[in-house]
């Protein structure tokens, strides 16, 4: 017999050697406000098939968790993968990033004609069915070679290529009613369990919706996105030109050692983008409305500073005199500093900005006024005053950058038309494979981390337990001004994962595994690994990746 702790109850049970999550979930009671999908054992995340064979601490999750949600939606996709393919059989379906609050997914057809919307509820149909049967997802230990001739022989190039340059031994793939498919963690016990979904036509693919965060009985809320899908089909454009469908792609080039290549491809259309913006901020600032302020956002880690101080070089280029601040200068002091209910401060809401203090001051430059600028200390939690001056002239450009700079209660009484709005975020180019999508947030997430401990300023551990507050912020104060800006600015970078992997994997083994935080520092050391590792020794200093990861000649 073993003897399983259940965080959820804070009680123990004996159970026999081999039992499965879901047997062991019956052997406990507590409020399941809505279905248990998955588990953390010993703070790793596991499927509820999974079997225990030693004395174990188990807590079980729904889908309120990022875990309990990331299980559902790979799920959810490989239920659309399995209807697609029995309703087309020789189609091939591509899941992208999410947008919209769903999944933008792409299935072209055999013949090469364009999807109908009449097929897309033919596939909502057959999915509705598999839902109904309750079908299992059954997994399948193998060894590589083993489970690359099961993809080869479906047709699955993109799978081959991941599997191949993984360098690993074994693999887990599944199979739903004899289709098989490949996801690089757990997915729920059935297709019984996925009761709250849509798909619908979406441009000119579908768009697969998932259930509310917080309500997860009812569907997320649908948000049209158009300049962040834009962004999105931009970027699949050049990776479509360069022959780079997914991470496999990626690894192969590195592995020919093309990493080189790259990275100056990454770094040039980058640059090309910020040259864009700077010279259509000249082209408004002697236009009909005048631009006298650039405001620079986007969420944490996204590259925001580096981005300002490229795009200072490209306007000085340009002709223009960037003057440069943060919303940051304008932080309350500490003692003043809003806060969580329990008691830990809140450094991301709107409140921590002294907004009304920064509105006056932009007001006064706009008017030609000399304007002595704060500078926040920030291990004093005070705000100073260093003689650092501003004043407007002809040819001067004010850049505000910061997470609140596109809030429209930040400078509530200047004139929309001289303000000139950058949104900044990570929207990762690749997939790791056509059915397995990277997560949203994994980006900022590792540049944190690897920022966070070169600076000795968090340890791993700190900043994954911040990350769920810094997120929460990030939606309610960031993300809803993200359609509202002038331009958006991928700062995604091609070969980052595989350049983080060498900063990061040993940063996120620091992290103890008898803490909460463990299980998202196994789940990135997992994720890291399908990445053939590349040097940073060719990274320019100019880089938005230095910001994080150390060795930039800008100063921060």
């Amino acid at each position: 017999m073993i003897k399983v702790f259940c965080k959820n109850t804070g009680t123990s049970r004996s159970f026999r050697e081999g039992t499965t999550l879901l047997e062991v979930l019956q052997g406990f009671e507590f409020e399941k406000p809505y279905p248990i999908l998955s588990a953390k054992v010993n703070n790793v995340s596991e499927g509820l098939k999974f079997r225990v064979y030693n004395s174990r601490d188990v807590e079980f999750l729904d889908y309120r968790t990022y875990t309990g949600r990331s299980t559902y939606s790979r799920s959810l996709c490989f239920l659309l993968c399995k209807a697609a393919r029995d309703l087309f059989p020789d189609c091939k379906i591509r899941l992208r990033r999410p947008v919209s609050k769903g999944f933008f997914c792409e299935l072209s057809k055999a013949d090469g004609s364009p999807l109908l919307d009449e097929e897309v509820d033919r596939i909502r149909e057959r999915m509705k069915e598999l839902v109904e049967k309750d079908v299992d997802f059954h997994r399948h230990e193998a060894r590589i070679e083993d489970a690359i001739a099961v993809f080869q022989k479906m047709g699955y190039a993109d799978k081959v290529k991941l599997l191949e340059t993984s360098g690993r031994v074994y693999i887990n793939y599944y199979t739903l009613d004899g289709t098989p498919d490949y996801f690089y963690d757990a997915l729920v016990p059935s297709t019984g369990y996925l009761k709250v979904w849509d798909l619908s036509k979406y441009r000119h693919g579908m768009l697969l919706r998932l259930p509310d965060r917080h309500h997860p009985e009812d569907l997320a809320p649908f948000y049209e996105q158009p300049k962040t899908f834009d962004v999105m089909m931009e970027n699949e454009h050049w990776n479509k030109i360069m022959g780079l469908g997914n991470v496999g792609d990626v690894n192969l080039a590195c592995q020919k050692g093309l990493a080189s290549d790259l990275i100056q491809v990454s770094e040039a259309l980058q640059e090309k983008k910020i040259v864009q913006i700077a010279e259509d901020i000249y082209k408004r600032y002697y236009g009909e409305h005048p631009v006298r302020i650039v405001l620079i956002t986007g969420p944490s880690s996204s590259g925001k500073t580096t981005v300002c101080r490229r795009l200072s070089v490209q306007l000085k280029a340009c002709g223009l005199r960037p003057v440069f601040f943060s919303t940051d200068d304008y932080f309350v002091n500490r003692e003043d500093t809003p806060r969580f209910p329990d008691g830990s401060f809140d450094f991301d809401g709107f409140d921590t900005v002294d907004h009304a203090y920064l509105e006056q001051d932009v007001m006064r430059y706009l008017a030609g006024e000399e304007v002595e600028m704060p500078e926040y200390n920030f291990v004093t939690g005070l705000r100073e005053f260093n003689g650092k001056k501003i004043r407007y002239a002809p040819g001067t450009v004010l850049l505000i950058e910061g997470i609140h700079a596109l809030n429209t209660m930040l400078l509530p009484h200047v004139d929309p038309s001289c303000q000139y709005k950058i949104f900044i975020n990570t929207i990762t180019s690749i997939s790791l494979d056509d059915h397995n999508c990277i997560p949203t947030s994994d980006n900022r997430l590792l540049r944190r981390i690897v920022r966070d401990f070169n600076k000795g300023a968090f340890t791993a551990r700190e900043t994954i337990r911040q990350w769920p507050n810094v997120r929460r912020s990030e939606v309610k104060w960031i993300y809803p001004y993200q359609e509202t800006a002038d331009v958006l600015f991928n700062s995604a970078y091609l070969v980052e994962f595989a350049v983080l992997r060498n900063h990061a994997e040993q940063i996120l083994g620091t992290v103890p595994k008898n803490c909460p935080e463990y299980s998202e520092a196994d789940r990135l050391r997992k994720f890291l690994s399908y990445f053939c590792p590349v040097s940073d020794k060719e990274i320019p200093p100019t880089s938005l990746l230095r910001e994080f990861v150390g060795g930039s000649s800008f100063k921060y």
